[in-house]
């Protein structure tokens, strides 16, 4: 369980096809305090560390993984946020998240407005997500606010640190986020399709 508050930014050092996986190679701020088997979202994906090597952790993306995600776009020296999983006797500063990509989507809009930034966003519908005006959305597990939602398209206002201390500085027009929507919001999508 997440939160969707980021805690820093990461690197990939290497990525290594094995199959249809990919081994990823990460360099991270918090490597040392990492332990093997524990869980650590990477843009919104929960992965399992599998190795640590001083400043470096390996964790691996199985194909399902890398097809429903952003992650089999990631390249050497790609930047993804992180997150580790929350503690229970913390606050939960963000929002309810789970670590699992519900879809991806694609950023239609950047703007910079006098030092903040406004993002629009598409995604398929198919009538199992929604968004809904100040409910939350995780892009790339960024925990955000929905300003403004439509049919199959959303936009969110991101404040200067956020945009400074993740990954959303890097985004571009057409690049693909991973998405995963409230979890109300999905059970009632759900209920109400029935």
């Amino acid at each position: 369980m997440f939160t969707g508050i980021i805690e820093a930014t990461g690197k990939v050092e290497k990525l290594e096809k094995q199959g249809t996986n990919v081994v990823f190679t990460f360099s991270g701020p918090f490597t040392q305090e990492l332990k093997v088997d524990q869980s650590l979202a990477h843009n919104g994906c929960c992965l399992t560390v599998e190795s640590i090597d001083g400043d470096l952790y390996t964790v691996t993306a199985i194909n399902e993984t890398l097809e429903k995600t952003n992650l089999g776009e990631l390249k050497v020296g790609s930047v993804v946020n992180l997150e580790r999983c929350m503690k229970m006797e913390g606050r939960l500063d963000g929002h309810i998240v789970q670590g699992h990509v519900d879809k991806t989507g694609s950023i239609v809009a950047i703007e910079n407005i006098n030092g903040s930034y406004y993002l629009t966003f598409t995604y398929e519908e198919d009538g199992s997500f929604t968004t809904v005006p100040q409910g939350s959305i995780t892009v790339n597990g960024i925990s955000l606010t929905v300003a403004d939602s439509k049919e199959n398209q959303f936009s969110v206002a991101i404040i200067p640190y956020t945009w400074e201390h993740t990954n959303m500085n890097t985004l571009k027009v057409g690049d693909r986020v991973n998405l995963e929507f409230d979890i109300i919001g999905k059970y009632v999508a759900k209920l109400m399709k029935r």
